[in-house]
């Protein structure tokens, strides 16, 4: 990883004749992937920078390849990859894919202009139109009262998987805060959890929990060694099996413990631990008489207008306003 220094020697210039002359070439996709917090965003950015130049160049982004892409002119640049966007509709697939893997080479070359090494912008070429939680369809209660019965808390592991599903459902947590979840994060005493959301940085923020789940916590706790409980940063759920035993659980973990249990509950409905989230949202809305702004401390999200979403989903507005428009006409 390059040091602070190497970077600003990288970006140094000087004015000659009213021109900026480059001492030193810099690698723009390293230094984009170190403007990025999160591991999973770099790997995400990095693949699908990866795609654009093995799809548009023939070649991974090596830097002659880089320096060809950035030195374009505005409408080369853009129909470039406007073309590009054309090759992804045609491999079929979906939307919101076609628009990340869109918004990683936007952010590469408004990046690289931002660092003096491109002098266009790639604003003009649109997304696809998507429609976010189209479906916030979950379970019922009664359902994942199913799902929590089917778990056999007799066993470590059972220990462990309650814990974590009571936390789905009371704090609608999402799988990647559960997952990010440390040991010194947890607060029997009084009730609470520090985590991590979604979009926060490094700034970590308190959760209230229900008794019966800081339970389950201190319940899946007392199975552990005391020896692994010690020490920073040790995750708060960790895998048992023998090739990752005291590992921290991933997030697809998670959701895989997820279907699993709603598969011996008899859930026939495709589940992960991001659809318990939309089943815990729902079911607050339905407890508080759609209280929106009580629910949005809930789920945490940053717009009141996401959680009218699943409110207006939850009400099934449409079907009740066709259906009276039947009886008027037969």
């Amino acid at each position: 990883m390059k040091t602070t220094k190497s970077i600003v020697k990288a970006t140094k210039t000087s004015l000659v004749n009213n021109q900026v002359v480059e001492h030193e070439d810099i690698d723009v996709l390293a230094m984009l992937l170190e403007d990025k917090r999160s591991a999973e965003t770099k790997r995400a950015y990095q693949g699908d920078i990866r795609m654009f130049f093995e799809v548009m160049f023939g070649t991974e982004p090596t830097r002659e390849a880089m320096k060809e892409f950035l030195g374009l002119s505005q409408g080369q640049a853009i129909a470039l990859v406007i073309r590009y966007k054309g090759l992804l509709i045609k491999s079929g697939l979906k939307e919101a894919t076609i628009n990340r893997r869109l918004a990683a080479v936007k952010s590469l070359a408004k990046y690289a202009r931002k660092v003096g090494h491109c002098n266009y912008a790639l604003e003009d070429v649109s997304g696809e139109k998507t429609k976010s939680y189209r479906d916030t369809s979950g379970i019922s209660q009664e359902e994942f009262k199913k799902v929590l019965a089917s778990v056999d808390r007799n066993t470590q592991s059972g220990k462990r998987d309650f814990a974590i599903l009571l936390l789905l459902w009371t704090n609608a947590l999402r799988r990647g805060e559960i997952s990010k979840l440390l040991v010194e994060d947890f607060d029997y005493g009084s009730r609470s959890l520090w985590i991590l959301g979604k979009g926060k940085g490094t700034s970590k923020e308190r959760v209230e929990i229900p008794k019966a789940t800081a339970e389950a916590i201190a319940c899946w706790l007392a199975t552990r060694k005391p020896s692994t409980l010690t020490g920073k940063n040790t995750p708060l759920f960790v895998a048992l099996d023998f090739y990752y035993t005291g590992h921290g659980l991933t997030g697809d973990m998670i959701s895989k413990l997820v279907q699993r249990y709603c598969k011996l509950a008899g859930i026939t409905k495709k589940m992960s631990a991001h659809r318990i989230r939309h089943s815990s949202i729902t079911s607050a809305l339905d407890a508080t008489d759609g209280n929106i702004r009580k629910v949005q401390k809930l789920s945490r999200h940053s717009k009141v207008e996401t959680v009218m979403i699943y409110d207006d989903n939850r009400n099934e507005a449409q079907g009740e306003i066709s259906d009276l428009l039947a009886d008027g006409i037969f």
